[in-house]
């Protein structure tokens, strides 16, 4: 039996709005650049208060980790956030951790 893929955990931010996108990007970015385990996990379980962007940051994300060679997951996403993901048909590119 092997052992567990190496994984880095990065965790979002209370608020995720158009307003914080760009800065919680690069944020997020930088850390998945410096980490070089096999597997991200975005934490999505202090997120409050979020809009669209939310989504669109998470899905940078998840480019930008597969381009790295590395999977991708979300932890504890918030209900609307899902629901949202589900109504602009991108739910199943945020696989739940």
């Amino acid at each position: 039996m092997g052992a567990a893929p190496a994984t880095t955990m990065l965790v979002l931010p209370p608020e995720l709005t158009h307003d914080q996108a760009t800065a919680s990007l690069r944020m997020l970015m930088q850390a998945l650049r410096t980490h070089k385990e096999s597997q991200l996990v975005v934490d999505a379980g202090a997120l409050k208060v979020f809009d669209s962007s939310a989504l669109a940051v998470l899905l940078e994300c998840r480019r930008s980790a597969l381009g790295y060679g590395k999977t991708f997951a979300v932890k504890s996403l918030p209900a609307g956030l899902v629901s949202l993901a589900g109504l602009y048909g991108i739910a199943d590119l945020l696989p739940a951790a």
